[in-house]
Parts: C-alpha cells; structure tokens; sequence
C-alpha cells in the first residue's frame, strides 16, 4: 500500500539526511521541501528573514501536489520538509496514506549541527524563528535528534509500522 512519510522539525534537525536514508532503505523515492521554495523565499531565508505564512503558501500547494501524484499512481515517498505548524501539516496530509516523523531537539542542539553546516541558504540567526513558529504535533511518530541516524531509522520505521 502506498505512504508518504514527512521527516519534519525545525532547521537543521536533520530531516534531509534521515529523509535520504529512510527513503534509500525502504527503496522509495526521496523529495527535499526546501528544492521546490520558489526563488522569493530563498532570497528572503538567505538574507536573515523569516518566511511568513503567506509566503508559505505557493509552496506548501506545491508539495501536497507533489505526495498526492505519487500516492495516487500506487507509489511510496518520502518528503523531508519543516512543517512547523498544525495548518501546514493538515495542508501536508492529502490522505489518511501521509504520515509525519518528528525530529525533536533542542535549540542548543540544532545550533550546534546548524554552525557546522558549510553552503546552506538558512543563516543560523534564523532558527529561533522557527523555533517560535513550531508548533509540536501531537500525533507524528517523535524522534529524539540525539540518537544515531542509523538508530533514527530503526525508531521510525518500528513508530510507523514499515
């Protein structure tokens, strides 16, 4: 049966390479939320300003178009993408089929993983924005960013069932 997973949290959490390694293990096709921002908010993110809600918007159409088209052709994906908000994720779940994993740390640690980045448009100065727009989920699968990625794995795909 076909699912998506979104691997969500806030900046710097590691949802593109727990995304990437889920996605490779299970064989399923791997999308990064952040490739499809349209140019306006990547200036914006780039040059210290936080996204807005309406900024927003394009961009979440965009990817709940990019898990329904696979979900209804019978194919599994899995999209890492911030999600920080209730609203984005109901925008997000196009069915009972999209599932969320939430990679939780604190914002001294996602920090610490932020400062060591090399080339990344999001500047470190903007994490407590996004820290201020999360908005815990109440029923994704949540992962404690401070286990191994490998361990990560092994705790989704045993809280997702897969």
């Amino acid at each position: 049966m076909a699912q998506a997973i979104i691997v969500m949290g806030v900046s710097g959490s590691g949802k593109t390479t727990i995304g990437r390694m889920l996605a490779r293990e299970l064989d399923w096709e791997f999308f990064d939320g952040d490739d499809f921002h349209p140019p306006t908010n990547l200036e914006k993110m780039s040059k210290g300003i936080p996204l807005t809600d309406e900024d927003r918007v394009e961009w979440l159409n965009h990817l709940r178009e990019l898990i329904q088209n696979p979900l209804k052709e019978g194919s599994s994906l899995v999209l890492a993408c911030s999600a920080l908000k209730e609203r984005y994720r109901e925008k997000l779940a196009a069915n009972d089929k999209v599932r969320f994993v939430y990679l939780r740390g604190t914002y001294d640690q996602v920090e610490t993983r932020m400062k060591r980045r090399k080339d990344h448009y999001m500047p470190v100065q903007l994490l407590q924005s996004q820290f201020e727009a999360l908005e815990e989920p109440r029923d994704a699968v949540t992962i404690e960013i401070t286990q191994s990625p490998e361990e990560v794995i092994r705790l989704i795909r045993r809280g997702i069932g897969i």
